[in-house]
């Protein structure tokens, strides 16, 4: 008769896979099999004007809608890390490229996603002929232009505020170019990077809805997703068709919470830039599941010596900077700076008779003070907005970023917050305001806030959790407490990070505004004065002498603001309030 034997508790721990193991590997095969399946809708025939299938409002199609609109998000994610990467190196690590990409960064945060839209739909489906994916990928730019100049501001000013103790050490240890990023400039600039990242995907979510149903130039086109389905239910006024939306998004939200953002925070606080570690830490159920099991750390073994390899090649094309090197930069700084005043004065120069000629031929120069006087309106709500907002969620950002029990806590809460698309409930704002006769021209603050507040409140989370933990005990050992605190040591300490927030919150409010001061319900709609609606109306109508007019117009003022405060507020950050 057979016989049958189990293995050993010995045998089975030194068997090479394990549950945790198990349960990887189908979650990744999975998450591949969902990727594929809602990945293949991009690929169907589309050739304008074909209308694409409209969007059904039954609720059975709400799960797949939510996966496209995910997937854009998370394709958009992938390069706004990228080019932050990237542009915000270059920029913090170049004099002369600082000059320019600093500056020209404020251009591109002041651009409305609409103007983006505008210019960049009829050549991205040029680029794919026949292809949705033409759509689809002008659709993941926009959702990129909200996500990407937030955390590329962070990413710069981490990289110009690292302690200097710690850049002296590098310089002391003659780090490569690569050595000092991937063990000094990357960890410190972690922690702010991951949370302004957070408040860039959920403040994407507010231009689902701009990316997937886009009307411009007389063109309508549709995507599905969550954003077109709430489109498409406002117009219809199908309120339980809202509702059934507002349920699908507040599932994704914790998904995307609970499997991304969460391990993500628990795996960055050894990035934390202390000589003490901190009491309580951020945990996360997965990501105590990926340090059980194996199946990483053997991958991680497998790959040392590929990347072993690639850091020596890296590390060899980086070498260390030299003195002499660093005293003929210094040396060059006073003409490279006669250099860049003179090309920016020519380029000055040349864009005033540019826009001199395009007013004059075009909309003349009453529309030009009209413009002026709407973005006045407009500057004021956005004003109110950040005033608003640092009274009220500076405080809290500090008592999340304080205490450990705290932000386990609220942390999901302020997530979801932050990731809620406002612009979900603007009907039900919509139709309060209709219902309670509230004019949008002060609504439309309420309405701008919603979507820009976050900013101010994940960058005060994340300058207050990089306070060290010695400076805060000290604190407490010495007795400050209450406005003393505050002024020794939490308003230094998150400054740099409030500035950061700031001048985000700045660009999303004047975003914002485009949605915010024009909103409508079924045949119903509420506009308010200012510079946004004036963009979304001539956006509408493809207007392009008006389109170019609006969206100039609000350039200069976010440029101008940022020159005059946030620039010096910056500057500040700098010299005065760092660590």
């Amino acid at each position: 008769m057979l016989k049958l034997t189990f293995p050993s508790p010995e045998v089975l721990r030194r068997f090479p896979f394990g549950l945790a193991d198990i349960a990887i590997i189908l979650g990744t095969l999975v998450l591949l099999g969902l990727i594929a399946r809602v990945g293949a809708g991009a690929l169907t025939s589309f050739v304008p004007p074909q209308v694409v299938p409209s969007v059904s409002l039954d609720p059975h199609h709400l799960p797949y809608y939510a996966a496209r609109s995910t997937l854009r998000m998370f394709i958009a994610l992938f390069f706004s890390t990228l080019f932050t990467l990237i542009y915000g190196y270059i920029a913090a690590k170049n004099r002369r490229a600082e000059k320019v990409l600093i500056p020209l960064l404020d251009i591109l945060q002041s651009v409305p996603i609409l103007g983006f839209l505008s210019i960049t739909v009829t050549g991205f489906i040029a680029l794919f002929p026949g292809s949705l994916l033409g759509l689809e990928a002008a659709s993941v730019f926009a959702i990129f232009t909200s996500q990407v100049w937030n955390m590329t501001f962070s990413f710069y000013q981490s990289l110009k505020t690292i302690p200097q103790e710690l850049d002296e050490a590098a310089r002391l240890y003659q780090l490569s170019g690569w050595q000092r990023f991937t063990k000094l400039e990357l960890p410190a600039a972690t922690i702010g990077l991951l949370w302004n990242a957070m408040m860039s995907f959920g403040g994407g979510w507010f231009f689902v809805a701009a990316s997937e149903a886009i009307s411009v130039l007389n063109q309508k086109y549709t995507l599905p997703g969550l954003g077109s389905y709430v489109a498409a239910a406002t117009s219809a006024q199908n309120l339980p068709a809202l509702g059934w939306a507002l349920v699908a998004i507040i599932v994704v939200i914790i998904l995307v919470d609970q499997l991304f953002w969460r391990p993500l925070i628990a795996w960055a606080d050894k990035f934390r830039l202390e000589m003490s570690a901190a009491v309580e830490v951020p945990d996360s159920w997965l990501f105590e599941l990926f340090k059980a099991a194996r199946l990483p750390r053997l991958l991680g073994q497998a790959l040392t010596p590929v990347g072993e390899a690639i850091n020596r090649l890296l590390s060899a094309l980086t070498p260390p900077p030299s003195s002499h090197s660093a005293y003929q930069n210094d040396q060059q700084n006073e003409s490279d700076d006669r250099l860049y005043n003179f090309s920016l004065l020519l380029i000055i120069g040349a864009l005033l008779v540019a826009g001199l000629h395009f007013i004059l031929t075009t909309v003349g120069l009453a529309e030009v003070f009209k413009t002026f006087l709407l973005g006045l309106f407009t500057l004021g709500r956005v004003m109110v907005v950040l005033v608003l907002a640092t009274l009220i969620w500076t405080p809290v950002g500090v008592a999340i970023g304080f205490h450990p029990r705290l932000a386990r806590l609220l942390q999901p809460v302020v997530q979801f917050l932050a990731s809620f698309p406002a612009n979900f409930i603007f009907p039900f704002a919509t139709l309060f305001f209709i219902r309670n006769h509230i004019s949008l021209n002060w609504g439309s603050i309420l309405l701008m806030a919603i979507g820009a507040q976050w900013y101010i409140l994940f960058n005060s989370i994340a300058g207050a959790m990089s306070i060290p933990t010695d400076l805060r005990e000290m604190a407490k050992d010495v007795g400050l407490h209450g406005w003393l605190l505050w002024r020794k040591l939490i308003i230094p300490g998150i400054f740099s990070a409030w500035v950061t927030g700031a001048i985000t919150a700045s660009g999303g409010a004047w975003n914002a505004s485009i949605v915010a001061e024009v909103v409508s319900w079924g045949q119903t709609t509420l506009t308010a004065v200012g510079l946004g609606a004036y963009i979304a109306e001539a956006t509408t109508v493809g207007d392009w002498p008006r389109i170019t007019l609006g969206i100039g117009m609000m350039s200069l003022y976010v440029v101008g603001l940022n020159r005059i405060l946030w620039r010096r507020l910056y500057q500040l950050a700098e010299t005065k309030y760092h660590l």
